[in-house]
């Protein structure tokens, strides 16, 4: 099975691949970021996030996508665009069928690190052990992107 996991985001999304081939074995096929540059409109940078997303989707034909729910927002002028980004993406999947689980970043942390308020470096520090992943993550958002990509691939242990 193969899971994509998305930190969305208007400027950078984060982006992890994930093949799981049976439970307990995870790994790592690829990581990194989709960039829209914050120059151009922003319905060009969505049309940009939508081709970007759709050449993943067809690269690496999931059959989860698991993508990191926005919950909590401190900026609502930040939050309209990252929801309809997270929009764009929900619909690209939809449209090839690909199942959708989000995950709020609470519930990465319970997950991934056993205690929900775990602070950032811990998950990231578990994320690393769990993939046996020996990388430097480009941004945060890449490891936030692995971390709903493997919350997605532990929930599916019986």
């Amino acid at each position: 099975m193969v899971i994509l996991g998305i930190d969305p985001g208007t400027a950078s999304i984060g982006y992890g691949v994930l093949k799981v081939t049976s439970p307990g074995k995870i790994r790592c096929l690829d990581c990194g970021l989709i960039k829209t540059d914050p120059q151009i409109s922003f319905p060009k940078r969505l049309e940009k996030i939508s081709k970007d997303f759709d050449l993943f989707l067809k690269k690496y034909q999931p059959s989860l996508v698991s993508i990191e729910s926005v919950f909590f927002f401190k900026n609502l002028k930040t939050f309209i665009p990252v929801s309809r980004a997270t929009g764009v993406i929900i619909l690209g999947a939809a449209k090839r069928k690909i199942p959708i689980v989000e995950f709020t970043p609470l519930q990465v942390k319970s997950k991934i690190a056993e205690y929900g308020r775990a602070e950032k470096r811990d998950v990231q520090r578990k994320i690393r052990k769990i993939l046996n992943y020996k990388g430097r993550f480009e941004q945060d958002d890449v490891a936030d992107a692995l971390g709903v990509a493997v919350c997605a691939a532990l929930s599916l242990r019986p």
